[in-house]
């Protein structure tokens, strides 16, 4: 299923590491700010793309925070890979754990995706941004890091 702008966002209940790195299990209806949440689905901790995508989001998380937009990132790593990734690389927001895929199955964020003309199943790099009520407000599928957060922070504005 794609998930699109209107729609209502899968729950979901997934272990991983807050903003300061301690290990628990969140709920998507506890991550909200004030005025919502950027949920982003990437593929692999470490990764030149999602190394760039992360800091992007860091770089630029106080824009986030002044609009109360909270900031997730979900991936299949396991949530001892997101504690090293979240502390070498200063992240202040949480990093998810999606072993299973469920989570990024039921945002649209896992299928079939082409990478130097061959085409494999896995994540497809996708953000969302939902209202405080977690009503999809934007969705990008198939993102390229480059120039991407100014689309997200331009969509926050309006």
């Amino acid at each position: 299923m794609d998930l699109v702008a209107g729609q209502k966002a899968p729950t979901f209940a997934l272990r991983g590491v807050d903003k300061a790195g301690k290990e628990g299990e969140f709920r998507l209806e506890d991550l909200f700010g004030d005025g919502g949440l950027v949920v982003y689905f990437y593929p692999k901790d470490g990764t030149p793309g999602c190394t760039n995508e992360a800091i992007a989001f860091r770089d630029r998380f106080e824009e986030f925070a002044r609009s109360k937009i909270q900031v997730v990132g979900i991936s299949p790593d396991s949530v001892e890979s997101h504690a090293r990734f979240q502390k070498k690389y200063g992240l202040p927001f949480p990093l998810l754990s999606d072993p299973n895929k469920e989570a990024a199955r039921a945002w649209g964020a896992f299928g079939e995706k082409k990478r130097f003309g061959k085409v494999s199943e896995g994540i497809i790099r996708s953000s969302f941004l939902l209202d405080a009520s977690g009503t999809v407000r934007s969705a990008w599928r198939n993102v390229k890091v480059d120039g991407h957060i100014e689309l997200i922070l331009q969509a926050i504005q309006g």
